[in-house]
Order: structure tokens, then C-alpha cells, then sequence
């Protein structure tokens, strides 16, 4: 670890506890998330609230759906997904001065807001459809531009040097004009930090995005390593169906920080895109007062939770989130006891997913692992038009005809 200092920059009352947790994780053998850790380290946001982090920049969102050259619109969407990289990965740290534990999301938590700016209304529904494992499906479009996302995704950690993730599940943007789909898949990703108590997220790996129009992107990761290398650096290439391997083929380049600055180059060298992660403005997000939430909705369903953490009272934290955790125990026996299952509100199990099938075969080792997942989730759009209230003015909002 070179010369870091273990707990560094762990309050002097948490020390032992940290480095309790730090040994604790180094022989844990199973899903982490379940680990209790020091409070100093948990958020008080759950994970249900980061499918928000996909559409931050509405504009980004929707620019492909202005651009009538099929070529372009992958080099938009590429670039619309790299300006969500910051927002996913690293704004908790550079907001809170560490990465923190998210809370645990219950079966039917909800979160549900809006954006509203020049690029029109963008809705966000966020459904934790799946509890083991723990599984956060979520649907964002915008039906001014006719730009719709939807996914799902599940994170399988495990202990090495360092905290490892691998997430499972992809997400699917499609663009009404043009009927077309782009495979989303996610990132590898690791926690540096762990021994100075000031974690981070570094990516790694590689993820893809794959048009059905005839593009594919890949984007590799990479950071800070013992010797060399830069923190959060990307580097991308944009090329037909199948010529991942040949230099000449490639279209696009992007090279840069996720977390900075990046530009995106044509075959020429020319710099046809350029972006500033530091410098774009972010549209609120606008979500309805707690006391006119739903009971499921995460902010009301976790409020007490959450006023203990900013506190720093752990027992209280502990008993809180105990009340939530029994009352859902308390759910599952009797649904088990009448052999139901909890009804999603915005979701439902598909059977296949077309979109996803036709387009995984450009991924190398690419696959549904809907076993991973508790099935193959789809936005239920039959489901979100009969909403009844606080959830009206989203049904307003579906298209029809949405499946």
C-alpha cells in the first residue's frame, strides 16, 4: 500500500471500529453489502436514488435524438454516456469527501422524480424489484424527444486487496425517431481508499455500447496503479459490427477523465466532440415533499434512518433500519404463508429481452445472467398508466403504448 496510513483520515472516535471493519471484510466470504459498517462511513441515500445519476444532464440525454446521421448519434450517445460516468462514480465522493455505504434498498422501494429544463420534462421511476438479490430496475425518458432508458442492474462484491465489484445487467436507450436500440453494459469497478479510511471508486475493465444501427463502442478503464497511470482515465473506440480487432476500421477515439476532461476524435484526428465534466451544469432533480410521498418512495421510507446517520447516533441507526427490516420479514412470511409474490408497481419479469439478444452477440462473453438478477426486468408501462395517487401525475406522463 506504499505509504498510505491506515485510518488516515478516520475520525479518532471511529479508528477502532474502521479498523475492526477492515479486518472483518478481509475474511468475509459472501455478499458484502450485508456487512454493518462504522457510521461515519454510511450514507444516508439508498441505491434506490442512483438510477438518477443516468439523466443529471437531460440535454446530453436527448441530443442524439436531433441528429439525423445514424454515425453521429453513436458519437452523441457515447458521449452522453461518459458524462454520466462522473455523476455515478464519483460525485458522492467529491460531495461527501469519501465514498459511503449506500443504504440497503427494501422489495417495492420506490424513487420518482423529474427534470424539468430546455430539453423539456424528463421522468425518472426507480423500482428495487428484487430484495435477494438485491436488484434496482429503472425507467428515465423524455417524451418531447421521444428518448427512453431502461434498465437494471445488481452488484456482486467480493473482498481481495481491495473491495471488488463486478455489476450484472445492462441498461437499453432507445430513440422513438429512428427505432433504434444501443446495449448498454456496466463497468467493473473497485474501492481504493480502504486503508486510510477516505475510499474512492476506480473503474476498470472494459464496457460496451452496441447500436443496433451497425456501431459499437468500447470504452476501457483505468487508474492510478503503483507505478504509473493516471486516476479515472478512459479511452474509447467507435467501429462497425465486428471490427473490434482492426485499427483501420475504427471510426471515433475518445481519450481523457471521467472525472475531467475527455475529447472524442475523428478518424482524421479531429476533435469533433470535447467535454468538461467540472464545468457542465447539472438540472435538479425534483422529487415530491416526504410528506407527500408514498410510503414506499425511499426518502419518506428512510427518513428516520437517515436524521440518525447525520447524527452520528448508531443505536438509533441500527433500531430504525431493525422497524424496516422486520416489517419486511413480517411481508415475505405472510406472502409466503398465502403463496403470493410482491406485486412490482412499475415492473414486471419478462421472458426475453429482444432488444438485448439481438445486440449482445457484439460483446464478447456477453450474456442476460438473468439467475444473477431474479429474472429479465421491463418498465411495465400497462402498470405505471393505472398508478393511482401520489403516482398520477407519472401516469400522466406514459406514453401510450409503452410496454
Amino acid at each position: 500500500m506504499g505509504g498510505e496510513q491506515e485510518g488516515a483520515a478516520v475520525p479518532q472516535s471511529s479508528k477502532g471500529s474502521w479498523s475492526s471493519f477492515l479486518k472483518q471484510m478481509s475474511s468475509f466470504n459472501g455478499d458484502l453489502s450485508t456487512m454493518t459498517a462504522p457510521a461515519f462511513i454510511l450514507s444516508t441515500t439508498s441505491l434506490t436514488e442512483f438510477s438518477a445519476y443516468w439523466a443529471e444532464m437531460p440535454r446530453h440525454l436527448v441530443a442524439p435524438a436531433t441528429e439525423k446521421n445514424a454515425e453521429k448519434r453513436m458519437v452523441l450517445v457515447l458521449k452522453w454516456f461518459l458524462s454520466t460516468l462522473r455523476q455515478q462514480y464519483a460525485s458522492r465522493n467529491e460531495k461527501l469527501g469519501s465514498e459511503k455505504k449506500p443504504l440497503n434498498p427494501f422489495l417495492g422501494e420506490l424513487f420518482l422524480g423529474r427534470w424539468e429544463d430546455e430539453a423539456g420534462t424528463t421522468q425518472l421511476a426507480s423500482e428495487q424489484v428484487s430484495h435477494h438479490p438485491p436488484v434496482t430496475a429503472y425507467s428515465i425518458w423524455n417524451n418531447k424527444h421521444g428518448v427512453r432508458l431502461q434498465g437494471y442492474n445488481a452488484q456482486k462484491a467480493s473482498f481481495g486487496r481491495t473491495i471488488n465489484v463486478r455489476q450484472v445487467g445492462h441498461a437499453i436507450l432507445h430513440i422513438d425517431e429512428y427505432d433504434e436500440d444501443y446495449l448498454i453494459t456496466l463497468p467493473g469497478l473497485h474501492i481504493e481508499g480502504l486503508i486510510t479510511g477516505s475510499p474512492f471508486v476506480e473503474l476498470n475493465g472494459s464496457s460496451y455500447i452496441v447500436s443496433s444501427t451497425g456501431y459499437t463502442a468500447k470504452i476501457d478503464y483505468s487508474g492510478r496503479g503503483w507505478l504509473s497511470g493516471a486516476k479515472n482515465s478512459l479511452s474509447a473506440t467507435i467501429f462497425p459490427h465486428g471490427k473490434e480487432k482492426s485499427k483501420s476500421d475504427v471510426l471515433y477515439t475518445a481519450e481523457g477523465s471521467w472525472t475531467d476532461n475527455f475529447t472524442i476524435k475523428d478518424a482524421k484526428k479531429n476533435t469533433v466532440e470535447s467535454y468538461s465534466a467540472k464545468k457542465e451544469p447539472k438540472t435538479p432533480l425534483k422529487v415530491a415533499d416526504i410528506k407527500d410521498q408514498d410510503p414506499l418512495e425511499s426518502r419518506r421510507a428512510w427518513q428516520k434512518v437517515a436524521a440518525a446517520i447525520e447524527k452520528g447516533d448508531l443505536n438509533t441507526t441500527s433500531s430504525e433500519k431493525s422497524v424496516i427490516e422486520e416489517s419486511q420479514r413480517a411481508l415475505r412470511k405472510k406472502e409466503a404463508a398465502e403463496g403470493k409474490e410482491w406485486e412490482r408497481r412499475f415492473f414486471s419479469r419478462a421472458k426475453s429481452s429482444p432488444p438485448f439478444e439481438k445486440l449482445v452477440k457484439e460483446v464478447p462473453g456477453g450474456s442476460l445472467e438473468a439467475n444473477q438478477t431474479d429474472g429479465i426486468w421491463v418498465f411495465d408501462g400497462e402498470k405505471a398508466k393505472e398508478a393511482k395517487p401520489p403516482f398520477a401525475k407519472l401516469s400522466e406522463e406514459i406514453k401510450d403504448g409503452w410496454k
